[in-house]
């Protein structure tokens, strides 16, 4: 899952953009509204985690810009401001969270997974299909009773195909939802990373859930 974190305290958000990242995220940082507001504009991100007192823009300014183009990423504000009347100023602009400084990290990453099961439509962290169960909290995968271990990307790209599952996806859609702009990897990473989750998903299992669509990308379902 790709974010991106707007906060111009430079130290807390180098912290913030490290800790999500050490958790399987893929972030991308900036420092003031106008650049949050480019970044946004260019790319589909999963949520957006916005500080409202920002220079340029401030956050309540590019939520407002955001619903105005019909961008409708979910956004967490994190502020320093803790009344009633700002709660309810960001909420009623399109805001889907509100956390107030200073808070413990635990409880933002359960703010994230809310986020993005809001995109997604489900209602817990727990992700299934067939067989296949994900855990988005405890990042725990399994076909039926059988535990299957991944790496941090195998995870990502699984967890975006489970959150899309029948959606066919395109190779570049796939790849500017688990990297961020500092990716600098193969143009082919999307293909290699399906092979190494075909191997650990499929190989040994049935039905097969990994599905190639010729000329398009992939899809995760259960073919009947």
């Amino acid at each position: 899952m790709r974010l991106l974190i707007a906060e111009d305290e430079k130290n807390l958000n180098k912290i913030l953009a490290q800790q999500l990242r050490d958790n399987g995220y893929s972030v991308d940082a900036c420092f003031d509204g106008e650049d949050a507001l480019d970044h946004i504009r260019m790319t589909d991100y999963d949520g957006v985690i916005l500080d409202i007192m920002m220079p340029k823009l401030d956050g309540l300014e590019v939520l407002k810009k955001m619903r105005a183009d019909r961008i409708d990423t979910p956004v967490l504000f994190l502020t320093a401001r803790d009344s009633v009347a700002d709660r309810v100023e960001g909420l009623d602009l399109g805001a889907d969270d509100y956390l107030t400084k200073p808070f413990a990290f635990e409880e933002l990453l359960a703010r994230v997974r809310v986020l993005i099961r809001k995109k997604s439509g489900n209602k817990t962290n727990t992700y299934t299909l067939a067989d296949l169960t994900l855990d988005a909290q405890s990042r725990e995968v399994k076909r039926g009773d059988t535990p299957i271990s991944l790496s941090s990307k195998e995870f990502a790209i699984l967890e975006y195909m489970i959150m899309n599952k029948n959606v066919v996806l395109s190779r570049d859609n796939l790849e500017r939802h688990i990297w961020s702009y500092d990716y600098e990897g193969s143009s082919n990473m999307i293909d290699v990373y399906i092979r190494y989750l075909r191997k650990k998903i499929d190989e040994k299992f049935e039905p097969k859930l990994i599905h190639t669509v010729r000329g398009v990308g992939y899809v995760l379902k259960e073919e009947k």
